[in-house]
């Protein structure tokens, strides 16, 4: 296996620093002795300290210059002193201990008994109970920039900016606009209708960067920086920098994105917790599916921590997928189809993200760059300055280089994540719909309590097969996977509102565009495949909702145009083995064909070119 081939393996694209260990060993307390002193001992300590508290000031004003005994006249220039030989360092709490010596597991038992009354209530169900349906608003703990820089043509961002659903990917999740999708509906039950089951597809929760970037990458600014031969110092609005150390672990959940997923279970239980009953009344407990990488599992286990509350040993069944080379894993569907560890078809959103930020970026470049003395800034770093300030803030709560940009070059980030994932991961994708084609088949077999027919794609028959390990006929069914595979299966299943607009250009943002990565990809992004049963239709129904936005099912054939969004089963599921029918996994994931790079050859519906087209 090329070497290549293993640096895309994870397709979440940010970079980091490995760990740097600095372990000394522990220096024991010491016990304070206490001495008895006369009168005499105490004057003349007194006045030796005053003395000393004198003499360390002078020394202060005159090596340090405190601002408000020195002239304006007498102050060095910041250019005079370099930064602290820590900037840009690594910086890492390793916690916890690897050997505490204070553990004593027999003292600190976990159950004692004495528990008290413990009758439990009735299920929730605010999808079907409650009048209107509770939004996810805002990001709990983390803190916004006290201001942004100034537009050029507007003296302040707009009150209603939010810089965290300008992030892309890297956003936290939140409930969109209703109708933002093109359906004016909510996600709670429609009229006449009760909701019957439940298929949820989760993105894990914040995490750190990922070790690999193909462009920016926080670590790769962070180490150039440190390891720069000529000293450097900032000024003005990056002064911070002179001090500022790299604080970011790697590609494991963030305290924020442990409790992304904490809470969403919490509120899928609130919602859909009368599915419950269904497996009451079958004598069954369900069964989650996630898959092997930390933050995955992370995510599955906080996820059912919110849900079923602790312990929830008992009360459901944790299926651990392998994501490993040579396990087929319909969640991480690019570990067995090697044309998309190729760059040249996987990663053709890089090119237009570079073109974009050439574009977006050359005024904070310009601006920015008198900033930083000894390093010559590059466009390259002035994105990743953006992406710092994102990963800081889901990581340790607050990034000063959020501050550094405009509302405007916000919107082109964002447009810049927009690009990357269009071209990489979705519609614009040539390898796309296979890789999301596994989990369509998955979800056909649910939806018909009918085992995969042919195993032609990512899907595994091992686990499958298996009514144990893929069980059919659950009301309730979730699952946990990377953004990359949630915009894959979008593209799978042919929504293809998303797809309206495309493909996008990559100088400038269009005024109407559906794809936004920040609304179908963020941190902690979900999809509920919501299941009705309606008076007024004889078929059972299904919706798409993502981020609680209804999706219109027109571009999937034979869905009708519905204000709700419904589509009848039958017909979703019978357009749905069309889609799987034509797609071709040994080609689009096998097969010897290449694309020129950027707007030479495109595609719409992330489909690979056909035999003999290019």
């Amino acid at each position: 296996m090329s070497e290549s081939y293993k640096e895309q393996l994870d397709p979440e694209s940010q970079a980091l620093l490995s760990d740097h260990h600095h372990n000394g060993p522990a220096v024991p307390p010491t016990r304070p002795s206490y001495r008895t002193f006369r009168t005499r001992h105490l004057v003349l300590a007194y006045a030796a300290g005053i003395l000393s508290a004198v003499l360390v000031e002078l020394l202060l004003c005159s090596h340090y210059t405190i601002p408000f005994l020195q002239s304006s006249q007498s102050r060095p220039s910041v250019e005079a002193d370099f930064a602290s030989p820590d900037a840009g360092s690594t910086e890492v709490h390793h916690f916890p201990p690897t050997s505490p010596t204070n553990v004593f597991p027999s003292l600190f038992p976990t159950d004692v008994g004495h528990a008290g009354p413990t009758p439990t209530g009735a299920e929730a169900g605010l999808v079907a109970t409650a009048p209107s349906y509770p939004l996810h608003t805002g990001a709990p703990h983390l803190v916004s920039p006290l201001t942004l820089t100034k537009n050029a043509s507007k003296q302040d961002a707009s009150p209603s900016f939010d810089i965290f659903k300008h992030w892309g990917n890297l956003s936290p999740w939140f409930s969109v606009e209703r109708g933002s999708f093109g359906v004016d509906s909510g996600p709670e039950a429609p009229d006449t209708c009760r909701v019957t089951g439940l298929h949820l597809l989760h993105r894990h929760g914040a995490r750190y960067p990922t070790e690999w970037a193909s462009y920016g990458g926080p670590a790769n600014f962070s180490g150039r920086l440190h390891n720069a031969a000529a000293g450097w110092n900032a000024s003005g609005q990056l002064e911070f920098m002179n001090e500022w150390t790299y604080k970011l672990g790697e590609e494991i959940l963030t305290p924020f994105g442990r409790q992304q997923l904490f809470d969403l279970g919490v509120s899928i239980r609130m919602k859909y917790g009368f599915l419950l009953k269904n497996f009451t009344e079958s004598n069954t407990i369900p069964v989650f599916r996630t898959e092997s990488q930390d933050r995955m599992l992370s995510s599955a286990l906080n996820f059912a921590l919110g849900f079923f509350g602790y312990p929830f040993d008992g009360q459901y069944q944790q299926s651990i997928t392998i994501e490993d080379n040579g396990f087929n894993n319909t969640l991480a569907p690019y570990k067995t189809c090697p044309n998309a560890g190729d760059r040249s078809k996987s990663d053709r959103g890089v090119e237009y993200v570079k073109t974009w930020t050439a574009i977006y970026l050359k005024d904070a470049l310009d601006r920015l760059s008198p900033q930083l003395h000894g390093y010559d800034l590059t466009i390259e770093d002035v994105f990743t300055l953006q992406q710092m300030c994102a990963y800081e803030t889901v990581a340790i709560g607050y990034s000063k280089f959020c501050e550094l940009f405009t509302e405007e070059e916000w919107k082109g980030f964002n447009y810049a994540m927009d690009l990357f994932f269009w071209y990489g991961s979705a519609f614009g994708s040539p390898v796309a719909r296979v890789q999301g084609i596994g989990y369509v088949q998955e979800l056909v077999s649910r939806l018909t309590h009918t085992p995969i027919p042919v195993h032609n794609s990512s899907t595994n028959a091992t686990l499958d097969d298996n009514p144990a390990t893929f069980p059919l006929g659950q009301s309730l069914y979730v699952d946990a996977t990377h953004e990359v595979v949630v915009l894959n299966v979008i593209t799978a299943l042919n929504l293809s509102n998303f797809a309206e607009g495309g493909p996008l250009p990559a100088d400038h943002i269009p005024e109407h565009r559906n794809f936004k990565s920040s609304h179908l990809a963020p941190f902690a992004t979900n999809i509920q495949f919501q299941l009705l049963s309606c008076e007024s239709h004889a078929d059972p129904q299904i919706r798409v909702i993502v981020n609680d936005g209804v999706v219109p099912l027109t571009g999937i054939r034979g869905c009708p145009e519905d204000k709700d969004g419904k589509c009848p089963i039958p017909t979703f599921v019978d357009a749905q083995r069309e889609i799987i029918a034509k797609t071709d996994w040994n080609w689009a994931c096998h097969g010897d064909w290449h694309v020129p790079p950027g707007p030479a050859w495109n595609t719409t519906t992330g489909d690979a070119p056909e035999p003999g087209t290019v």
